[in-house]
């Protein structure tokens, strides 16, 4: 004969451990993940990855939209060489070291893109930029007490592994290039978070919505990039931040877009 407790409390043990299980499962649809908020931000939806340069490029046909760098017709190069940055004639979101480098590749994140470009796309997608603190929220997971270096835990590397794309060596002279990018990698090559967001850190630097309370003119940044050396510009770690004027185009600057939960995914 079963004692009635003991079952009652066994099975409302497996339902707990069930029912806490599934709120750790990511929710994905339509390539966008649930964040869950907290006190201060409210649930939304978040792009698995930063926007593509194939995802712009359809943008750009199906709106003949025309980036700021295209009109002022110079952007911002690094240039690996002497480890400046220079203006770059003719250095767009479809040659973003300029005309006379590589095409950017479909699968990276889409550079050179400004602020007010990345507005543009987000309107037309039906979406809108993150705020600063809902992206740093998505650096933890979705958990706010979450107090780990990076998103993924406290090391960015593991064995031979890398897990983000940043500058190896001393910047801004010299990169080993250990990681296997000078500069882009495709979106989601090194992995996951445990939301199932690629790239929230490493790769490129991602536009946000809010004004800098230190610089009021220009907008914040999250997530670091290919350029970040640790031991100089330690901005790819959770909480990472820096800031633009809206119409500046970078070689390492992208954006990713978000969505209220109160708005129907297509």
């Amino acid at each position: 004969m079963y004692n009635l407790n003991f079952k009652n409390g066994f099975i409302m043990a497996l339902l707990i451990g069930s029912f806490s299980s599934c709120n750790n499962t990511p929710i994905e649809k339509n390539g966008m993940v649930l964040v869950k908020g907290n006190t201060e931000i409210k649930d939304f939806w978040m792009d698995v990855s930063p926007v593509t340069v194939a995802q712009f490029s359809e943008f750009i046909e199906k709106t003949h939209f025309k980036t700021q760098a295209e009109k002022f017709g110079d952007a911002g190069v690094f240039d690996f060489e002497t480890g400046i940055w220079n203006l770059v004639e003719g250095a767009t979101w479809e040659y973003p070291f300029g005309k006379n480098k590589p095409k950017a590749a479909s699968n990276h994140p889409v550079t050179q893109v400004s602020w007010n470009d990345a507005i543009a796309y987000c309107k037309w997608a039906k979406k809108r930029l993150p705020t600063s603190q809902e992206f740093l929220l998505a650096q933890k997971n979705g958990n706010e007490k979450e107090k780990n270096t990076y998103t993924w835990g406290e090391n960015y590397k593991e064995g031979n592994h890398y897990k983000a794309n940043f500058w190896q060596g001393n910047f801004p002279l010299k990169n080993t290039v250990e990681d296997g990018f000078l500069t882009t990698s495709p979106v989601g090559y090194f992995g996951k978070n445990k939301l199932n967001l690629v790239d929230i850190e490493g790769n490129v630097w991602q536009w946000c919505s809010d004004n800098s309370i230190e610089k009021p003119n220009e907008k914040n940044q999250r997530g670091g990039s290919f350029l970040c050396d640790p031991l100089v510009c330690h901005g790819f770690k959770t909480g990472g931040i820096s800031t633009c004027t809206t119409e500046t185009s970078l070689c390492h600057t992208g954006f990713r877009c978000v969505r209220n939960t109160n708005e129907k995914l297509f």
